[in-house]
């Protein structure tokens, strides 16, 4: 009989099975893509040429209304009259309160 002798290395079979695994690298990979990519977004919503939507707040009705109101008047749809009398009606006196309106921001030197 042959004695058994133990082979040297860590395999199933005593060979060694450490080939060069790419999955620790591919994963460091798409990290730092997703870094990269957030990083970009971020320095373009400074910069104001990327815009996000408004999903957290929404407009009421009457800011709405007061919105498409001023939209007919600086049109011209509608006379300075009609426009007061309009507004009146929605309890406004324009000026006195700002309809948020999405606006650039300035570029920063």
């Amino acid at each position: 009989m042959v004695p058994l002798i133990p082979l040297e290395g860590h395999g199933p079979r005593g060979s060694f099975d450490g080939g060069f695994s790419v999955l620790p690298f591919l994963g460091s990979f798409l990290l730092l893509l997703v870094l990269l990519a957030g990083l970009a977004a971020f320095y373009l919503w400074r910069q104001g040429r990327l815009t996000l939507p408004d999903l957290a707040t929404r407009r009421s009705p009457e800011d709405e209304a007061k919105r498409l109101l001023a939209d007919r008047f600086a049109r011209g749809d509608i006379s300075t009259d009609e426009f007061m009398e309009r507004a009146s009606i929605l309890n406004w006196t324009p000026g006195s309160d700002a309809i948020r309106a999405r606006r650039p921001r300035k570029k920063r030197r």
